[in-house]
């Protein structure tokens, strides 16, 4: 009886020790498959952020290279240096008068068979739930509305200060949302599952509404909206894709035109004016800073909250107040030759703000009444101006008071001084910013945190800068706040801490890469300013799909878009390799093609790691270097009946080359036109050293014109591109020059080429 209730037990213990084991092997075996899933999604998402990155640098570049040629070239007329400030700066602020013009929606008559939404003013809740309702079922809104809500999302923002204060006092609680470019669903979503803006739900929007996404325009209308209809409960922050420059390339612009092809250049007008008055930041309770980008270790929030914001047009170039001079100048020895006896006094109002409310940043500093007026008293004010300074002065009057008799001080949102844009300078036209205000506002919009100390240049994105938490830490003290939030940046789960829970990141589009690639997520804060983080997918089909099947389909939409930055870099690439195959051989080590690779493309990626997804076969750990090559091209000829060199350069210029073309087209037609194209490649033929006359361009412009109606549309662009590099690589040297003096010949393939040779310095 003992005996058998031993073996039993010990039968019994064998079994509970190989259970044991076994558990612990099934144990180690997750633990290292989930390791090895994290790794791929890891080097996964750090392809995507290092070719968005290099996207972002290329922009800039692109932009600085026609900035550059515009500040040295020298114009033949003054209105050949307006023309191009057009096309490549920033466009002067326009007066009210003109905005009053331009937002002439009235005379636009909509069409009986409009089945669309319908918009009236002022609007109330119904309409902007109407206009969510009518976008989810892929309706359009008719451009007479469009402008309409434009216009009257203009005069609110014209009224608010750069930083916005909200208090949860009012509400039940202030729900933060990141990024959405251009995704509705994301925007519906929000809406459905955290419930429609209300009194009793505020809502604060930072920035980067548009781009990328197919829906920017609608999620605009959405956000301005509600805005108007809850102006006291519904915030907006710009951010860096609020930039006329920036949506040249990133598809903004090319989405207005093609929804809107009568009145799209008209919408791109008002709605870089209504970007440019977009405020800059939030401030929960004095406690919590929203803003889009980050911070720096000169950021002053004073400066932020005195600055004119609107003067800010793009954050890409920086007109410096001496080049706004030189151009002042230039246009007052016109002035003095035609009309000798109007002369412009030079006394003209500099500062047009008057004494504001205190900016309750900080508890330990007290700010005196902000920027004083200087006003010429042979410079009188226009009515509304005069009843606007009465009414702050009164309003300032009755503050004063109340703190002395001892009631609460009530903090109101500051109230910016409306100028009369006629009396602001000789010409009408606004003052640029000065190199610290654009420097402060870039900074807002472009940096980004990181783990070191110290702050440095953001050169990943060619922007703003990088942060430490030692920035972070001087800036919350100095204005005695909790944390910040900001946006800008895409995270795996729509959400991030840093610098010891100071600084959080909220990103608001769901699967921004591919589907699957990321969640998107809110914050929400309660009077306790306690953040609580909703995460969310907006498409359905990503909750149908296993991890592994999740990471398997994002991996090999970032991997395709990897091979076909290779291909598009293959000439170098097989120069880089050749300076390793010093025998002539052939073959490199895989050691030294990932080393290759990355000289060539400076991305930043774990090579080693991704080798084996990109090379599909090795000897002895070598990789025949041109078979490679070759491999790479396959996939882009079958479905491309072009030669391989040919289909290289459009592939590593194609976005470039597109927004070359927004850029020269500067009415946003579509086509360039004549004059457009005229005006440019003299600008080229200046920096490229070739002399070429009107004749010669206009004969030049023909040829690329190939369906002969008189203006270049953007395959034609591309065509004419494609067409010389072809002649190119077919001729000798000799017959493509790089620099050639042409003598008003209009040589096809000496000066079309240097279209090539521009984007390629561009790059």
């Amino acid at each position: 009886m003992g005996s058998g209730a031993s073996t039993h037990h010990h039968f019994a213990f064998q079994n509970a020790e190989k259970a044991f084991k076994a558990a612990a092997l099934i144990q180690r075996w997750y633990r290292r498959y989930m390791a090895r899933l994290e790794m791929r999604r890891q080097c996964t998402w750090s392809i995507f952020q290092s070719m968005e990155y290099a996207g972002q640098q290329d922009q800039v570049k692109l932009h600085d290279f026609f900035s550059y040629l515009v500040d040295h070239f020298t114009p033949s007329s003054h209105n050949e240096r307006d023309f191009l400030n057009r096309m490549f700066t920033e466009e002067r602020v326009p007066r009210d008068s003109e905005v009053e013009k331009c937002s002439d929606y009235e005379s636009i008559e909509v069409p009986d068979n409009y089945t669309g939404p319908r918009l009236s003013f002022p609007l109330l809740p119904d309409h902007a739930t109407a206009l969510v309702e009518a976008f989810r079922l892929k309706q359009q809104l008719h451009a007479r509305y469009v402008l309409n809500l434009l216009h009257e999302t203009r005069k609110h923002l014209v009224q608010l200060p750069n930083i916005n204060r909200v208090s949860t006092c009012y509400s039940e609680e202030i729900t933060v949302c990141g990024d959405l470019h251009g995704q509705l669903d994301d925007l519906i979503f929000i809406f459905y599952k955290n419930g429609l803006p209300s009194p009793e739900r505020a809502y604060v929007f930072n920035g980067d509404f548009v781009d990328r996404g197919k829906d920017s325009v609608e999620i605009l209308m959405v956000l301005f909206a509600f805005m108007l209809v809850y102006p006291k409960e519904f915030h907006l922050n710009r951010g860096n894709h609020e930039d006329h420059m920036v949506n040249l390339r990133y598809g903004f612009t090319k989405e207005v035109m093609q929804k809107y092809k009568t009145h799209g250049k008209k919408i791109l007008q008002r709605l870089q004016d209504v970007f440019c008055w977009l405020p800059l930041a939030t401030l929960v309770d004095e406690k919590v800073l929203i803003l889009h980008g980050g911070v720096s270790d000169t950021t002053d929030l004073e400066l932020l909250s005195k600055l004119d914001r609107h003067k800010i047009v793009s954050t890409l170039r920086c007109k410096t107040r001496k080049e706004n001079e030189k151009q002042a100048e230039e246009k007052g020895k016109a002035k003095q030759t035609s009309s000798a006896g109007s002369l412009s006094p030079w006394f003209l109002l500099q500062s047009r703000s008057l004494p504001s409310s205190p900016l309750h940043l900080s508890s330990h500093k007290t700010h005196k009444g902000g920027r004083s007026s200087s006003v010429p008293c042979s410079i009188p004010l226009n009515p509304r101006g005069l009843s606007r300074q009465a009414r702050r002065s009164v309003d300032l009057e009755l503050e004063r008071c109340r703190q002395q008799a001892g009631f609460p001080v009530i903090k109101e949102k500051e109230e910016p001084w409306v100028f009369n844009p006629e009396a602001d300078s000789a010409d009408g036209e606004l003052l640029e910013p000065s190199q610290e205000e654009w420097r402060q506002v870039v900074d807002i919009l472009w940096s980004d945190p990181m783990a070191q100390e110290g702050c440095k240049a953001n050169t990943v994105r060619g922007g703003g800068c990088y942060f430490g938490p030692n920035v972070t830490k001087q800036l919350l003290q100095k204005y005695n706040l909790q944390f910040l939030i900001r946006s800008h940046e895409c995270k795996p789960e729509g959400y991030e801490f840093c610098h010891s829970r100071k600084v959080l990141t909220i990103f608001s589009a769901s699967n921004y890469y591919a589907v699957g690639s990321n969640r998107g997520a809110y914050v929400k804060l309660g009077p306790a300013l306690t953040p609580h983080i909703v995460q969310y997918q907006a498409n359905k089909a990503t909750h149908m799909l296993t991890m592994r099947q999740r990471i398997s389909r994002v991996e090999e939409s970032a991997l395709r878009a990897l091979r076909g930055k290779l291909f598009a870099h293959s000439s170098d690439l097989l120069e880089e390799f050749k300076k390793h195959d010093n025998g002539n051989t052939g073959l490199i080590t895989l050691s030294d093609w990932a080393a290759a690779v990355e000289s060539v493309l400076h991305l930043g990626l774990p090579w080693r790691m991704l080798r084996p997804q990109l090379v599909n076969s090795s000897t002895d750990n070598m990789l025949e270097y041109k078979s490679w090559l070759e491999d790479l091209a396959k996939e882009r000829l079958s479905h491309e009946n072009i030669q391989s060199s040919l289909l290289e350069t459009l592939y590593r210029n194609r976005s470039n080359l597109e927004t070359i073309f927004r850029i020269i087209d500067s009415d946003h037609s579509g086509f360039i036109s004549l004059d457009e194209f005229r005006q440019t490649w003299k600008l080229f033929s200046s920096h490229m050293k070739m002399d070429i006359t009107d004749d010669g361009i206009c004969d030049l412009a023909r040829s690329i014109d190939f369906n002969k109606d008189g203006h270049i549309d953007i395959n034609e662009f591309l065509e004419a591109v494609r067409l010389v590099e072809q002649s190119c690589s077919e001729g000798n040297a000799s017959d493509c020059p790089q620099a050639t003096n042409t003598k008003g010949s209009g040589s096809w393939p000496a000066t079309e080429d240097s279209l090539v040779s521009v984007t390629q310095v561009a790059s």
